[in-house]
C-alpha cells in the first residue's frame, strides 16, 4: 500500500470502528492529518473526554496517553507508538520526590503536566506551560517546589517574584540544548522576524524572546500576528505547521536541533495497525493512581487552568 491508500483506510477505519485519533502539535504533518483533535497534550486529554467515541488512540508520548485515561478512565487508550517515552516525563520518580518533599514539608509540590501518572499522585496541582504563572500565583501557598522543569520553573518565578521557588534540575533535553548564543545568531540572521519561545527553553533564550508561551501560544500568536517573519523556538514540526497555515509569512526554526524522536516515533503505518487490531499500547493505570493523579489535574481547573 502506498501512503495515500493507508491515509485513506485510515480515515475509513476510524469512522467504522468509532475511534477517535489524537496528535499532539509535535507529530510529522502526515500524523496530523489523519487526526480528529491535534493541539497540546492536556488540551488533547479535555477534547478526547467530551467525544463519544470509546476508544482514543493518543499520537503523542506515554505521560499523553496516561492523562487521557485519568480523565476519561471508561474509554480504551492507545498510545500509538510503545517506545515513545518522554525523558522529562520519566526523569524524577515518586520516590526520589517523596524523598525531597521530606527537606521541604511547607512547600507545595506543582508538577509540570509533563510527569508521568505516578508521580502526579503525590503532587497537590498540575500546571501547563499555558497555565503555569496564573496557577502559581492563585494556589495560596507561599512556597514552591516546581518540578520537574527547572527552565519553566524559572519563567514561573520570575513572572511571579512574590514566592519562594524551590526548583530540581531537570527538563527537556531538546528544548534544553539550545544556547543563547544560538539564539542571538537566529536574530541577526533574521532582524525582521519576532523571536516566539516555549519557556522549556533555558532563560538565556527566553530573555531574548518577544513572546514566550506555549505551543498554542506560539501557534495562535503567529497566525494573529500582522507581522510576517517569526523566529519558532520549539519543536521544528510547529515551523512546518505554520509554514502550510500561513503560506504568505515565512518560519524559521530556531535550530535544527529542535526535534524530538519519541514525537517522531509514530507513523502512518502504526495508525492503521493498530485500526486493524494489531499494534500499538493499550494504557492501563490502577484505579488509586487515577483517583490520587486526577486531583492536582482537578486542583488546575480549579485554580484556573
Amino acid at each position: 500500500m502506498d501512503t495515500l491508500s493507508i491515509r485513506d483506510e485510515i480515515l475509513r477505519l476510524k469512522k467504522e470502528k468509532d475511534v477517535c485519533i489524537l496528535a499532539h502539535s509535535y507529530q510529522a504533518k502526515a500524523i496530523t492529518e489523519i487526526a480528529d483533535f491535534t493541539g497540546d497534550s492536556y488540551q488533547l486529554s479535555v477534547m478526547a473526554s467530551k467525544t463519544d467515541a470509546k476508544t482514543v488512540i493518543m499520537c503523542g508520548v506515554r505521560f499523553m496517553a496516561e492523562t487521557v485515561k485519568i480523565l476519561s478512565p471508561e474509554k480504551t487508550v492507545i498510545l500509538s507508538s510503545p517506545i515513545a517515552g518522554c525523558p522529562m516525563a520519566e526523569q524524577m520518580s515518586k520516590e526520589y520526590i517523596e524523598n525531597i518533599k521530606k527537606s521541604y514539608p511547607d512547600y507545595a509540590v506543582v508538577a509540570y503536566i509533563n510527569t508521568t501518572a505516578e508521580l502526579k499522585t503525590i503532587c497537590d496541582v498540575c500546571v501547563t506551560s499555558a497555565s503555569a504563572v496564573k496557577i502559581v500565583k492563585n494556589i495560596p501557598n507561599d512556597k514552591i517546589l516546581f518540578i520537574p522543569d527547572c527552565n519553566l520553573g524559572s519563567y514561573v518565578a520570575k513572572n511571579v517574584p512574590e514566592k519562594t521557588f524551590k526548583l530540581l534540575h531537570g527538563g527537556c533535553p531538546i528544548h534544553g540544548k539550545i544556547t543563547g548564543e544560538e539564539a542571538r545568531v537566529a536574530k541577526r540572521l533574521h532582524p525582521d522576524a519576532k523571536f516566539l519561545v516555549h519557556p522549556e527553553c533555558v532563560p538565556q533564550v527566553v530573555a531574548q524572546a518577544d513572546v514566550v508561551g506555549s505551543t498554542t501560544v506560539i501557534i495562535d500568536y503567529a497566525k494573529q500576528s500582522e507581522e510576517k517573519e517569526f523566529i519558532i523556538g520549539t519543536e521544528i514540526a510547529i515551523s512546518e505547521y505554520l509554514q502550510f497555515e500561513c503560506p504568505e509569512k515565512k518560519f524559521y526554526p530556531l535550530s535544527s536541533k529542535l526535534i524530538c524522536p519519541d514525537m517522531k516515533a509514530t507513523t502512518l503505518v502504526d495508525v492503521y495497525n493498530i485500526l486493524k487490531g494489531d499494534g500499538g499500547e493499550v494504557i492501563e493505570l490502577p484505579e488509586e493512581t487515577i483517583v490520587k493523579a486526577r486531583a492536582c489535574i482537578d486542583k488546575m481547573i480549579e485554580l484556573g487552568g
